[in-house]
């Protein structure tokens, strides 16, 4: 009977574990008015409520596409609503954020295409109740291309964007000491060509200039601890893997970047700094296509282990932004099969630390 009893306290205390482990899982809306949606971003408001946002319209690219958004109060998410509608020609990457000066703003990109497309901003005094004028930037400048950027403690914005052109990716590090007033360029980060594994087109069916593309794009930075920054990048299908850069400097400069243990199937990631110092990241853990879509920690930003699978059916689950609550909860969006976009709030009970087993069932 003891030996018995031992095993259903076991069974209990396994299953009480695996129940804590597990997060809330919620589509921001169930109907739209767009049949497509893409590349979301959240923000966690003062009064605790969520404001999620991301591009939607007939397809990706389409001149019909717009950025919408939605606020989540009392546990519920309203319904989808327009923030940004450029006419003639479609919306891309919403982003955001908070300034020091506790300013709510909105980056955007539009135009026909990412090389070819403008930086755009809102401001929101009331926590996205009320928007200022949409504002277009100067060429050149595009705030956050598609991850948060990283708000040091004195309030200096540091922003990591990119340029796509053809065969050829670069990030740019934009800085602000005024809350966005006035900006700082870094760059471009590349890849030194000593460190490509030789192109193989025949990887790529129909891509052939995507096998021969060399750079990154699309960086999300964190803070390593002092003046040390480490940005992780998406990179071509030439590379596969998540890449790195480092500075030392509160990101004034950087080094050049380098591939990490961890593959990259040509698709966009986001990482944060816990409260503890552990990086997570959140990103799809295989060669090719974008699922699986996965979480895995480090305790140094160099070593991961993927610990949590968000997604693993066919499909495509991508582009995810994730933060960190007040809570300490990581709260995560991303896109579900372009047709909706989902969020889900994984406990911070349940990130291991790095020397915990390297996966556990979802």
């Amino acid at each position: 009977m003891k030996v018995v009893a031992r095993l259903l306290i076991f069974g209990l205390l396994v299953s009480i574990q695996t129940f804590a482990q597990e997060p809330l899982r919620e589509f921001i809306y169930d109907t739209a008015p767009f049949p497509s949606a893409h590349a979301s971003t959240i923000v966690e408001l003062s009064n605790g409520d969520l404001l999620a946002a991301w591009f939607g319209g007939t397809h990706e690219g389409n001149a019909d596409v717009a950025i919408w958004g939605s606020r989540r109060a009392n546990g519920k998410w309203s319904e989808p609503f327009e923030l940004v509608r450029e006419n003639g020609t479609p919306t891309w990457n919403p982003v955001l954020f908070h300034s020091n000066d506790k300013k709510l703003w909105l980056y955007y990109k539009f135009g026909p295409n990412p090389m070819s497309w403008t930086g755009g901003r809102l401001s929101s005094s009331d926590e996205g109740k009320t928007w200022a004028a949409s504002e277009h930037l100067p060429a050149g400048l595009y705030g956050p291309i598609r991850a948060k950027p990283l708000i040091l403690k004195n309030g200096t914005i540091v922003s990591g964007t990119s340029v796509e052109s053809y065969r050829s990716w670069a990030v740019w590090i934009e800085r602000s000491e005024d809350n966005g007033k006035s900006w700082s360029k870094f760059g471009p980060i590349t890849i030194p060509p000593d460190l490509y594994p030789t192109p193989k087109p025949e990887d790529v069916p129909g891509s052939n200039d995507r096998a021969f593309t060399e750079g990154i794009i699309q960086p999300t930075i964190v803070s390593l601890g002092g003046k040390r920054l480490r940005l992780y990048a998406r990179s071509p299908p030439r590379m596969g893997k998540i890449c790195v850069a480092d500075s030392n400097d509160n990101g004034k400069t950087w080094t050049q970047a380098r591939p990490i243990d961890l593959p990259n199937p040509n698709a966009g990631i986001d990482a944060v700094r816990l409260n503890d110092g552990r990086i997570v990241l959140v990103y799809n853990h295989t060669d090719s296509g974008r699922t699986p879509l996965n979480l895995a920690v480090s305790k140094d930003g160099e070593s991961f282990r993927m610990f949590y699978t968000l997604e693993n059916d066919p499909g495509e689950y991508s582009y995810p932004a994730m933060i960190q609550g007040k809570n300490g909860d990581l709260l995560i969006t991303y896109t579900w099969n372009r047709k909706k976009i989902r969020y889900v709030r994984f406990k911070s009970a349940g990130i291991p630390l790095s020397s915990d087993p390297k996966s556990i069932a979802p």
